[in-house]
């Protein structure tokens, strides 16, 4: 890449005991990126989300994000960074409303303070209603019937729904860089191709300068959304570049896409 890196790893290694799970791995991402990460299970690639979003230190190996040495760093400081996540399964809060659960994101903004709370009432109230209207412009871009039933419980919504409600929650903080690991989990093709579409318009909308790593099996979601992606397995890098080139690879055939 030409310009400086928005998220740049080099020699990322992790060991779980004798298991190594991340082997001397080296990745950058641009500003503004689609950016897929792709393998077998077991590879790696979710333990290279948690090096990064500081769930996991690593062995050995740097994380420089807008330039600036992230190595080690906590998850709330990474959060506070400008790197914001999914999970592959579900972290929502069921029995929570919609507006509830995407305001958990928003924790960094919020006043929290209990004399606060009690005694500024105006500015409480005031600052309820701004992050509110935020979490229903965000959710109106994924689905506007859905920003009208903020109040709702989580737990009536589809498993789509749930998912752009998680996304949403991710993006409340504003960040840079957006993990997703694997969004499509237990949605059908049509709810992923809805959520891809979803994906796409959100980078639109925020003038395409969030940058998005995704952790996807569906190789046409892949195929369709990313701008470059790479391949793990056992946790090295065995390609990367633009998916029909990474596709055509006979190392990814074999490794990946079980050629022989």
């Amino acid at each position: 890449m030409t310009a400086s890196p928005l998220l740049d790893v080099a020699g990322m290694t992790r060991r779980f005991g004798g298991l190594t799970a991340l082997d001397g791995l080296c990745l950058d991402v641009g500003g503004g990126e689609i950016f897929g990460l792709i393998g077998p299970n077991g590879s790696g690639k979710t333990t290279f989300f948690n090096v990064v979003t500081g769930v996991f230190p690593p062995n050995s190996g740097r994380v420089t994000f807008g330039g600036a040495d992230i190595t080690g760093l906590t998850p709330p400081a990474v959060y506070r960074a400008g790197i914001a996540r999914t999970f592959q399964r579900s972290r929502l809060c069921l029995e929570l409303s919609i507006l509830d659960n995407i305001l958990i994101g928003n924790q960094m903004r919020l006043s929290l303070g209990l004399l606060f709370n009690l005694l500024r009432r105006r500015r409480f109230a005031a600052e309820y209603r701004r992050f509110r209207a935020e979490a229903e412009e965000l959710l109106a871009i994924f689905d506007a019937p859905l920003a009208s039933r903020i109040d709702e419980p989580v737990a009536n919504l589809p498993m789509i729904q749930r998912r752009r409600i998680e996304i949403c929650r991710a993006l409340i903080n504003r960040p840079r860089l957006l993990l997703l690991d694997e969004p499509s989990a237990g949605m059908t093709h049509d709810e992923t191709r809805h959520l891809m579409d979803d994906i796409l318009e959100v980078r639109r909308r925020l003038g395409g300068e969030l940058a998005i790593v995704i952790i996807e099996h569906e190789m046409g979601v892949i195929e369709r959304i990313t701008d470059r992606c790479a391949v793990l397995n056992f946790g090295q890098k065995i390609c990367e570049g633009r998916y029909r080139d990474v596709a055509d690879d006979p190392l990814v055939q074999q490794a990946y896409l079980g050629v022989e």
